[in-house]
């Protein structure tokens, strides 16, 4: 695995392995909370991985053995969002994190272990699909807290999880643990910790396999339909392309010769 563009901060480090890339979240001494730096961090880092053609997947997790994210560093709150102002002004640059994961065209699965709290949740409900250690605990605390959620980042959640999950999640503000959250559908599968790492691999590298122009039309179709795409996305257009590719003829071929097909993602 190689670092392949510098970060803007530390706290976040971007390897690619093959065709996988992988956001690391690295700031252990504080159970990987999120500070300003590193949401503002995301979207060029996410912007990046968007275009580079070398990428098939993104796995977004804490470094390590550490906790995915324990949501937004609570020690900014008395100066960064200590009213209504400074809360917009923290509230828009994170919702612009969860939104450049969330429309990120390639696909985006978290690995979560441990602490998966707050804007760390979102951040999670942002990506595609979840895989979680049987030792991850989920809350949303901000009822505990007196703050607000950014409204926007809310549709990222509703449609992660549906409304009644989400009215759950933040009326009580109370924590789940993995097994509560796969049946709420807040995580895809749940294994032991120390299977985390292989079963996500496993699961990113067969998507990575697939065609990727295939799983570019399905995600901008399905965001489409939960109101998460971006504006400008076209699923019509994208499904199109995918029946003009040169991919369509590998996979026509490889299944009649009865081989696995080998895709260019053109």
């Amino acid at each position: 695995m190689s670092v392949f563009f510098s970060s803007p901060t530390p706290k976040l480090a971007v390897s690619l392995d093959d065709s996988v890339a992988t956001v690391a979240v690295d700031n252990p001494a504080k159970h990987n909370a999120f500070d300003l730096e590193m949401w503002k961090a995301l979207p060029p880092i996410f912007s990046a991985l968007d275009q580079d053609e070398r990428v098939r997947a993104v796995i977004l997790r804490g470094a390590g053995a550490h906790a995915f994210a324990s949501g937004a560093d609570i020690g900014e709150f008395a100066t960064l969002r200590a009213d209504a102002e400074g809360g917009r002004l923290y509230e828009a640059e994170n919702e612009a994190a969860f939104w450049a994961v969330a429309r990120c065209s390639k696909p985006v699965i978290a690995m979560i272990r441990s602490f998966c709290l707050g804007g760390g949740f979102g951040l999670a409900l942002s990506c595609d699909l979840r895989i979680a250690a049987d030792n991850a605990v989920f809350g949303i605390p901000v009822a505990r807290l007196g703050i607000a959620y950014p409204p926007g980042a809310m549709r990222i959640v509703t449609a992660a999880v549906g409304a009644p999950a989400a009215r759950d999640l933040f009326y009580t503000a109370r924590r789940i643990g993995a097994a509560e959250a796969e049946r709420l559908g807040v995580v895809q599968r749940v294994v032991p910790d120390a299977d985390l790492e292989t079963a996500t691999l496993s699961l990113v590298r067969q998507i990575a396999e697939n065609a990727p122009l295939t799983i570019r039309a399905a995600k901008a179709a399905i965001d489409r339909s939960v109101g998460i795409a971006a504006p400008d996305t076209d699923p019509v257009a994208l499904a199109d392309l995918c029946f003009d590719s040169a991919d369509a003829a590998e996979g026509r071929n490889a299944f009649l010769e009865k081989r696995a097909p080998v895709f260019k993602g053109r």
